[in-house]
């Protein structure tokens, strides 16, 4: 996992959600039901600071859905090109 969204330590999914119109969802089953158009994001709470990790293939999407990951979690979509600007992805 390394493709993040930069922004405040805290409150990184409503500053997501503001400033790049992302969508707040419900964790996905599977990560093939993602549109292609569409980037799914993870805003996990470390305690001091939250990280907003671009899963970008079915790989990421299992490491940042970990059943044995206590940490609470946010679920997002968003623009895919957007977040492959944001990110610096290159897929």
């Amino acid at each position: 996992m390394g493709f993040y969204i930069e922004g405040p330590a805290k409150g990184k999914a409503p500053f997501i959600r503001s400033e790049y119109d992302a969508e707040f969802i419900n964790e996905p089953e599977y990560f093939k039901d993602i549109p292609d158009d569409k980037a799914l994001i993870c805003v996990i709470n470390n305690g001091p600071f939250e990280a907003a990790g671009f899963a970008f293939d079915d790989r990421e999407f299992r490491g940042f859905s970990a059943p044995g990951d206590p940490r609470p979690k946010q679920w997002m979509m968003m623009d895919r090109k957007k977040a492959e600007e944001l990110t610096g992805f290159k897929g």
